[in-house]
């Protein structure tokens, strides 16, 4: 598999909760910009207090024109994910096409890096922890994290030989879990992020999956088996 196949073929489908599909390019920058406003009043407000006609004045547009693409808040917070989600996969195969990759671990660690990088960079990259109660995002969150668990262990599979399947595919899945938690503590009120945290997600990340794919523990399943 390439690190292509981490985008996954849907990627350029994002934006799933347009209301009207925008055709024109001026339509599509228009919907661009409104992201780009929603983005920037998440960073402000936080998303549980964002709304549309916070979003129109952001974007320097009217009411109505918000209510064209997307039918309410929740439908702007739902593309605005989508769209990070589609960045961070692109900068995970940035990461992994621009760095030497010697192990595993190297291709794990640039995962983080991407995160790390898109909390001090991405407006409204905060938006990764969405989860609204009236709604299913934790249900799309649930399947991000299987999808790109999944294309991850794909990578290191054909990359680096680690022993494939479901239970691979679940270990990343917890991996992703933990280091998504850790690097939202990180972001929780620093907008560089706290160090401590983020040194510390790579040192849980390592060891725990160590446990399984160092060296050490691979040798001792080739002779269990």
């Amino acid at each position: 598999m390439s690190l292509g196949g981490l985008l996954g073929e849907e990627a350029g489908a994002a934006l799933q909760q347009v209301r009207t599909e925008p055709i024109q390019q001026r339509s599509a920058a228009r919907l661009s910009g409104l992201l780009d406003a929603a983005a920037a009043v998440v960073d402000e407000v936080g998303f549980d207090r964002i709304t549309t006609a916070m979003i129109a004045e952001r974007a320097g547009a009217s009411i109505g024109t918000v209510y064209r693409y997307y039918p309410d808040r929740v439908a702007v917070l739902h593309a605005l994910h989508e769209r990070a989600v589609v960045r961070f996969r692109q900068r995970v195969v940035d990461e992994l096409g621009a760095s030497t990759l010697t192990s595993w671990w190297d291709a794990v660690d640039c995962v983080v890096t991407a995160f790390v990088g898109l909390y001090r960079s991405e407006p409204g990259f905060r938006i990764v922890n969405f989860d609204d109660r009236d709604g299913a995002p934790a249900a799309d969150a649930v399947a991000d994290a299987d999808f790109f668990a999944r294309r991850l262990a794909d990578v290191l599979v054909n990359e680096f030989d680690l022993p494939g399947g479901d239970d691979l595919i679940f270990r990343l899945e917890v991996a992703v879990e933990m280091a998504d938690a850790l690097l939202a503590r990180a972001f929780h009120t620093d907008p560089v992020g706290d160090e401590r945290f983020i040194a510390e997600c790579r040192l849980v990340l390592r060891n725990y999956l160590d446990g399984f794919y160092s060296p050490q523990a691979l040798n001792l399943l080739a002779d269990a088996s």
